[in-house]
């Protein structure tokens, strides 16, 4: 499944569409489609700020695809989403609790349990 990685850019909220990243030996930044793990020394773009991308004076800007796109999910990514949801269905119940423990109080999902002295 694509991930919802969001643009590096401080304070972007949008989802991420490119990953930048730099040849510090090449003076050269790469900026190509996002990928798929996110690295600690990459950064992923969104739309507009992997559009407006500039590098410092002496720098290259290689652009391994002209424009980046937003894109949602595909049926592919929807239909493993559902089979997901539908096998954690599946799972066996969670076990019962001994016979010696009771409930004595309860917030919200919270439960506050007591074992029986033998």
């Amino acid at each position: 499944m694509r991930s919802v990685r969001q643009c590096s850019r401080t304070a972007c909220v949008r989802a991420a569409v490119a990953t930048l990243t730099y040849v510090y030996a090449d003076s050269t930044a790469v900026l190509g489609p996002l990928a798929h793990l996110a690295e600690p020394h990459s950064y992923d773009l969104c739309a507009e700020h992997a559009e407006r991308l500039t590098a410092p004076r002496g720098w290259e800007v290689v652009r391994l695809s002209p424009q980046f796109v937003e894109t949602g999910p595909s049926d592919d990514d929807l239909s493993a989403l559902a089979d997901a949801v539908r096998e954690a269905g599946r799972l066996r119940p969670a076990p019962a609790e001994p016979a010696d423990v009771t409930e004595v109080g309860r917030r919200g999902h919270l439960r506050v349990l007591r074992a029986e002295a033998d």
